[in-house]
Protein backbone atom coordinates (compact mmCIF):
# COMPACT_ATOMS: atom_id res chain seq x y z
CA UNK A 1 0.00 0.00 0.00
CA UNK A 2 1.11 3.50 -1.00
CA UNK A 3 0.74 5.16 2.41
CA UNK A 4 1.40 8.83 0.13
CA UNK A 5 -2.09 7.93 -1.54
CA UNK A 6 -4.33 7.64 1.26
CA UNK A 7 -6.68 9.68 1.94
CA UNK A 8 -6.07 12.45 4.69
CA UNK A 9 -9.28 14.13 6.14
CA UNK A 10 -10.20 15.91 9.45
CA UNK A 11 -10.92 13.17 12.10
CA UNK A 12 -11.10 13.39 16.15
CA UNK A 13 -8.31 11.77 17.74
CA UNK A 14 -10.68 8.71 18.94
CA UNK A 15 -11.68 8.49 15.16
CA UNK A 16 -7.83 7.68 14.43
CA UNK A 17 -6.91 3.92 13.00
CA UNK A 18 -4.04 2.18 10.76
CA UNK A 19 -5.38 4.25 8.39
CA UNK A 20 -3.90 7.36 10.18
CA UNK A 21 -0.93 5.83 11.18
CA UNK A 22 -0.19 5.18 7.54
CA UNK A 23 -1.39 8.22 5.98
CA UNK A 24 1.01 9.83 8.52
CA UNK A 25 3.69 7.63 7.94
CA UNK A 26 3.82 6.20 11.52
CA UNK A 27 4.47 3.01 12.58
CA UNK A 28 4.81 0.88 15.58
CA UNK A 29 7.81 -1.92 16.98
CA UNK A 30 8.07 -3.88 19.82
CA UNK A 31 11.49 -3.72 22.18
CA UNK A 32 12.75 -6.05 24.60
CA UNK A 33 13.18 -4.22 28.44
CA UNK A 34 16.69 -3.56 28.60
CA UNK A 35 16.20 -1.57 24.99
CA UNK A 36 12.84 0.02 25.68
CA UNK A 37 13.69 0.97 29.13
CA UNK A 38 17.70 1.44 28.77
CA UNK A 39 18.35 -0.25 31.56
CA UNK A 40 20.06 -3.58 32.24
CA UNK A 41 18.40 -5.01 35.00
CA UNK A 42 14.32 -3.10 36.03
CA UNK A 43 14.16 -1.60 39.16
CA UNK A 44 12.38 -2.40 42.31
CA UNK A 45 9.47 -0.46 42.37
CA UNK A 46 8.80 2.07 45.18
CA UNK A 47 5.99 1.07 46.70
CA UNK A 48 4.39 -0.06 49.88
CA UNK A 49 5.16 -3.79 50.72
CA UNK A 50 1.92 -4.77 50.69
CA UNK A 51 1.79 -3.92 46.73
CA UNK A 52 4.12 -6.49 46.32
CA UNK A 53 3.37 -9.70 48.65
CA UNK A 54 -0.63 -9.02 49.53
CA UNK A 55 -2.85 -10.53 46.95
CA UNK A 56 -6.14 -9.63 48.45
CA UNK A 57 -7.13 -5.74 49.29
CA UNK A 58 -8.24 -6.87 52.75
CA UNK A 59 -4.77 -8.38 53.26
CA UNK A 60 -3.23 -5.04 53.36
CA UNK A 61 -2.13 -3.14 56.39
CA UNK A 62 -1.27 -0.12 54.73
CA UNK A 63 -4.16 1.95 53.33
CA UNK A 64 -2.64 3.08 49.85
CA UNK A 65 -2.16 -0.79 48.94
CA UNK A 66 -5.56 -1.16 50.20
CA UNK A 67 -6.99 1.46 48.43
CA UNK A 68 -5.24 0.48 45.25
CA UNK A 69 -5.85 -3.17 45.00
CA UNK A 70 -9.29 -2.41 45.85
CA UNK A 71 -9.16 -0.20 42.89
CA UNK A 72 -7.31 -2.55 40.81
CA UNK A 73 -9.81 -5.57 41.73
CA UNK A 74 -13.18 -3.25 40.60
CA UNK A 75 -11.01 -2.71 36.89
CA UNK A 76 -10.58 -6.61 36.93
CA UNK A 77 -14.37 -7.05 36.17
CA UNK A 78 -14.97 -9.41 32.93
CA UNK A 79 -16.51 -6.39 31.60
CA UNK A 80 -15.33 -3.27 33.23
CA UNK A 81 -16.70 0.25 33.37
CA UNK A 82 -14.62 2.99 31.36
CA UNK A 83 -14.44 4.85 34.89
CA UNK A 84 -13.09 1.71 37.03
CA UNK A 85 -10.01 1.08 34.74
CA UNK A 86 -9.23 5.14 34.92
CA UNK A 87 -9.89 4.98 38.54
CA UNK A 88 -7.09 2.46 39.37
CA UNK A 89 -4.67 4.24 36.88
CA UNK A 90 -5.26 7.46 39.19
CA UNK A 91 -4.74 5.42 42.41
CA UNK A 92 -1.49 3.50 40.24
CA UNK A 93 -0.26 6.67 39.91
CA UNK A 94 -0.37 8.28 43.37
CA UNK A 95 1.42 5.19 44.57
CA UNK A 96 4.20 4.89 42.47
CA UNK A 97 5.02 8.56 43.03
CA UNK A 98 4.28 9.59 39.13
CA UNK A 99 2.42 12.79 40.93
CA UNK A 100 3.75 15.65 42.82
CA UNK A 101 2.76 19.35 43.47
CA UNK A 102 3.58 19.83 39.99
CA UNK A 103 2.26 17.00 38.61
CA UNK A 104 -1.25 16.61 39.02
CA UNK A 105 -3.44 13.56 36.83
CA UNK A 106 -6.67 14.75 34.93
CA UNK A 107 -9.43 12.44 33.52
CA UNK A 108 -11.52 12.75 30.24
CA UNK A 109 -9.37 15.73 29.63
CA UNK A 110 -10.20 16.79 25.61
CA UNK A 111 -6.76 18.42 23.88
CA UNK A 112 -7.68 20.65 20.70
CA UNK A 113 -6.20 18.38 17.75
CA UNK A 114 -5.07 21.00 14.05
CA UNK A 115 -5.85 18.23 11.23
CA UNK A 116 -6.22 18.92 8.07
CA UNK A 117 -6.42 22.44 8.82
CA UNK A 118 -9.67 22.00 11.16
CA UNK A 119 -9.44 22.04 14.76
CA UNK A 120 -10.50 18.34 16.25
CA UNK A 121 -10.61 16.72 19.62
CA UNK A 122 -8.50 14.26 21.18
CA UNK A 123 -9.97 12.43 24.33
CA UNK A 124 -7.49 11.64 26.93
CA UNK A 125 -9.02 9.09 29.53
CA UNK A 126 -6.30 9.97 31.84
CA UNK A 127 -3.34 12.24 31.25
CA UNK A 128 -0.46 13.97 33.71
CA UNK A 129 0.01 17.75 33.65
CA UNK A 130 3.06 19.57 34.61
CA UNK A 131 2.09 23.01 36.50
CA UNK A 132 -1.31 22.28 35.59
CA UNK A 133 -0.52 22.99 31.89
CA UNK A 134 2.04 20.95 29.97
CA UNK A 135 1.00 17.08 29.09
CA UNK A 136 3.68 14.91 29.76
CA UNK A 137 1.96 11.60 30.34
CA UNK A 138 -1.23 10.19 28.31
CA UNK A 139 -3.29 6.87 29.29
CA UNK A 140 -5.88 5.62 26.81
CA UNK A 141 -7.83 2.91 27.83
CA UNK A 142 -7.95 -0.24 25.35
CA UNK A 143 -12.26 -0.34 24.69
CA UNK A 144 -12.98 -2.48 22.13
CA UNK A 145 -14.54 -4.92 24.80
CA UNK A 146 -17.16 -2.01 24.81
CA UNK A 147 -18.79 -2.31 21.08
CA UNK A 148 -16.59 -1.36 18.49
CA UNK A 149 -14.75 1.93 20.11
CA UNK A 150 -11.66 1.95 18.44
CA UNK A 151 -7.93 1.21 18.19
CA UNK A 152 -6.82 2.01 21.77
CA UNK A 153 -3.10 2.52 19.94
CA UNK A 154 -3.72 4.81 16.89
CA UNK A 155 -6.01 7.09 19.49
CA UNK A 156 -2.96 7.18 21.68
CA UNK A 157 -0.47 8.32 19.01
CA UNK A 158 -3.47 10.87 17.83
CA UNK A 159 -3.21 12.12 22.06
CA UNK A 160 0.29 12.51 21.87
CA UNK A 161 0.36 15.00 18.59
CA UNK A 162 -2.36 16.68 20.06
CA UNK A 163 -0.20 17.33 23.15
CA UNK A 164 2.89 18.16 21.37
CA UNK A 165 0.98 20.57 19.53
CA UNK A 166 -0.76 22.26 22.55
CA UNK A 167 1.97 22.39 24.82
CA UNK A 168 3.92 24.24 21.99
CA UNK A 169 1.33 26.22 21.48
CA UNK A 170 1.74 27.56 25.05
CA UNK A 171 4.90 28.07 25.22
CA UNK A 172 4.30 30.37 22.41
CA UNK A 173 1.71 32.19 24.05
CA UNK A 174 3.94 32.54 27.10
CA UNK A 175 6.97 34.25 25.30
CA UNK A 176 9.18 30.71 24.79
CA UNK A 177 10.56 28.80 21.63
CA UNK A 178 8.45 26.09 20.69
CA UNK A 179 10.06 22.68 21.01
CA UNK A 180 10.82 21.05 17.58
CA UNK A 181 10.73 17.32 18.99
CA UNK A 182 9.73 15.65 22.30
CA UNK A 183 9.50 11.81 23.43
CA UNK A 184 5.91 11.54 25.36
CA UNK A 185 5.02 8.59 27.60
CA UNK A 186 2.18 6.71 26.60
CA UNK A 187 0.14 4.01 28.32
CA UNK A 188 -2.44 1.76 26.69
CA UNK A 189 -4.38 0.07 29.40
CA UNK A 190 -6.16 -3.62 28.80
CA UNK A 191 -8.49 -3.85 32.03
CA UNK A 192 -4.87 -3.36 34.38
CA UNK A 193 -2.85 -4.76 31.73
CA UNK A 194 -0.21 -1.90 30.62
CA UNK A 195 1.23 -1.50 27.02
CA UNK A 196 4.03 1.18 27.07
CA UNK A 197 4.62 3.35 24.76
CA UNK A 198 7.66 5.55 23.58
CA UNK A 199 6.14 8.33 21.34
CA UNK A 200 8.39 10.41 19.45
CA UNK A 201 6.35 13.56 18.06
CA UNK A 202 8.44 16.10 15.82
CA UNK A 203 7.45 19.15 14.19
CA UNK A 204 7.63 17.58 11.09
CA UNK A 205 5.37 15.48 12.00
CA UNK A 206 3.00 17.87 14.23
CA UNK A 207 3.11 20.06 10.64
CA UNK A 208 2.15 17.47 8.43
CA UNK A 209 -0.92 16.60 10.81
CA UNK A 210 -1.91 20.21 10.86
CA UNK A 211 -1.85 20.83 6.88
CA UNK A 212 -2.77 16.94 6.37
CA UNK A 213 0.14 16.21 4.14
CA UNK A 214 2.18 13.68 4.33
CA UNK A 215 5.73 13.40 6.23
CA UNK A 216 8.91 12.10 4.49
CA UNK A 217 10.56 11.52 7.41
CA UNK A 218 9.17 8.06 9.27
CA UNK A 219 7.77 7.99 12.67
CA UNK A 220 8.57 4.77 13.90
CA UNK A 221 6.87 4.26 17.96
CA UNK A 222 8.20 1.77 20.14
CA UNK A 223 6.68 -0.16 22.98
CA UNK A 224 6.90 -2.92 25.42
CA UNK A 225 4.50 -5.42 27.14
CA UNK A 226 5.75 -6.81 30.17
CA UNK A 227 7.41 -10.24 30.08
CA UNK A 228 5.38 -11.71 32.59
CA UNK A 229 5.56 -15.79 33.51
CA UNK A 230 2.03 -16.32 31.48
CA UNK A 231 2.54 -14.01 28.44
CA UNK A 232 -0.69 -15.54 26.71
CA UNK A 233 -2.62 -14.81 29.74
CA UNK A 234 -1.51 -11.33 30.60
CA UNK A 235 -4.75 -9.40 29.73
CA UNK A 236 -7.15 -11.48 31.61
CA UNK A 237 -4.58 -12.06 34.45
CA UNK A 238 -3.71 -8.27 34.55
CA UNK A 239 -2.11 -7.40 37.72
CA UNK A 240 -4.08 -9.45 40.05
CA UNK A 241 -1.20 -12.76 40.30
CA UNK A 242 1.62 -11.52 42.69
CA UNK A 243 4.36 -12.45 39.79
CA UNK A 244 2.56 -10.12 37.28
CA UNK A 245 2.19 -7.42 39.74
CA UNK A 246 5.67 -7.59 40.71
CA UNK A 247 7.21 -7.30 36.89
CA UNK A 248 4.02 -4.43 35.74
CA UNK A 249 5.29 -2.52 38.57
CA UNK A 250 9.03 -2.76 38.07
CA UNK A 251 8.51 -2.00 34.72
CA UNK A 252 5.96 1.57 35.97
CA UNK A 253 9.33 2.10 38.07
CA UNK A 254 11.46 1.96 35.10
CA UNK A 255 9.40 3.75 33.03
CA UNK A 256 9.30 6.99 35.03
CA UNK A 257 12.57 8.37 34.23
CA UNK A 258 11.24 9.20 31.20
CA UNK A 259 7.83 10.82 32.43
CA UNK A 260 10.94 12.98 34.64
CA UNK A 261 12.73 13.74 31.25
CA UNK A 262 9.91 14.81 30.02
CA UNK A 263 8.61 17.00 32.47
CA UNK A 264 12.58 18.96 32.68
CA UNK A 265 12.61 19.07 28.98
CA UNK A 266 9.95 21.79 28.17
CA UNK A 267 12.50 24.24 29.24
CA UNK A 268 15.25 22.73 27.17
CA UNK A 269 13.69 21.76 23.98
CA UNK A 270 12.95 17.87 23.97
CA UNK A 271 15.77 15.19 24.06
CA UNK A 272 16.28 11.50 24.42
CA UNK A 273 17.80 10.64 27.52
CA UNK A 274 21.33 9.09 28.29
CA UNK A 275 20.94 5.27 29.86
CA UNK A 276 19.79 5.03 33.27
CA UNK A 277 21.53 3.38 36.19
CA UNK A 278 19.77 1.27 38.37
CA UNK A 279 18.22 2.34 41.54
CA UNK A 280 16.68 0.42 44.00
CA UNK A 281 13.96 2.46 46.30
CA UNK A 282 12.56 1.76 49.72
CA UNK A 283 9.28 0.72 50.59
CA UNK A 284 6.55 3.40 51.86
CA UNK A 285 3.58 4.66 52.70
CA UNK A 286 0.64 4.67 55.13
CA UNK A 287 -0.94 2.09 57.46
CA UNK A 288 -4.21 1.52 58.30
CA UNK A 289 -5.68 2.73 61.95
Amino acid sequence: MNSQILTRSAKSGNDWGRNELAAYNISTEPQDAATFFQVDHLPEPHVPADMLYKLEAEDATNLDAFRTISAMDLAMNATPLESAVDDFVVRLFDILGYTSRHALLRTRKDIELFICGVSMLAKTDVCLLKNRSEIILLVQEDKRQMEDRGDAEAQLIAEAIAAFQSNNKKRILAGLDPVQHLLIPGIVMIGTAPILYKIRVTKGLADAVTYGAFPPVPTVVHFHVPAVPRPHRLLSEGMKPLDNRHIILRCYEAFKRFIILNSSNFSTGGGMPARAPNVKAANTGKNLR
